[in-house]
């Protein structure tokens, strides 16, 4: 029998392990510009261990999650496509986007847009200031992290407000 201690703790313990997960993600992005499919799996296989821990329903909440991270998939492999996103950024994101209701996967996106377009000005100027020739890679690994970190942090601030 599992202890109800344990039980109550699970999805904190799933969430800061998810959470270092985000930060891995940024800092291997940033050295290599890379995102390891073991990484994005990973955060993927989790989120229905939290589901479990958190008492989600199968139908329809965790289906509706499933199929918000299907359209992320979608919709970035678009980004994929034109050359602005990675793969292993738009796996991560998607696998991302298991762990948040729809509403918190939209808040999600539009932070992680925004610290991607700050990441980007930054990595520009800082190309350009160096003479450096070509375009710059952007570890938008960094910006997803950063948006999914802001989620996560809002469930813990918000419990005080």
């Amino acid at each position: 029998m599992i202890n109800p201690g344990f039980t109550e703790i699970l999805p904190h313990l799933l969430l800061a392990l998810l959470a270092i997960l985000l930060v891995v993600a940024a800092v291997i992005d940033v050295r290599t510009f890379t995102i390891s499919n073991r990484l994005n799996l990973a955060v993927a296989l989790l989120a229905p261990l939290y589901w479990l821990a958190v008492g989600l329903p199968l139908w329809p909440e965790a289906a509706t999650q499933l199929g918000v991270a299907l359209g992320v998939f979608v919709l970035l492999a678009g980004a994929f496509y034109i050359g602005m996103m990675g793969g292993g950024d738009v796996k991560l994101a998607a696998a991302l986007a298991l762990w948040f209701s729809p509403a918190l996967t939209l808040q999600f996106l539009v932070l992680m847009s925004l610290a991607g377009g700050v990441l980007t000005l930054v990595v520009m100027v800082a190309h350009r200031m160096r003479r450096k020739p070509g375009k710059p890679e952007i570890p938008y690994g960094v910006a997803i992290a950063f948006g999914g970190l802001a989620i996560l942090a809002q469930r813990f601030l918000n419990q005080f407000a």
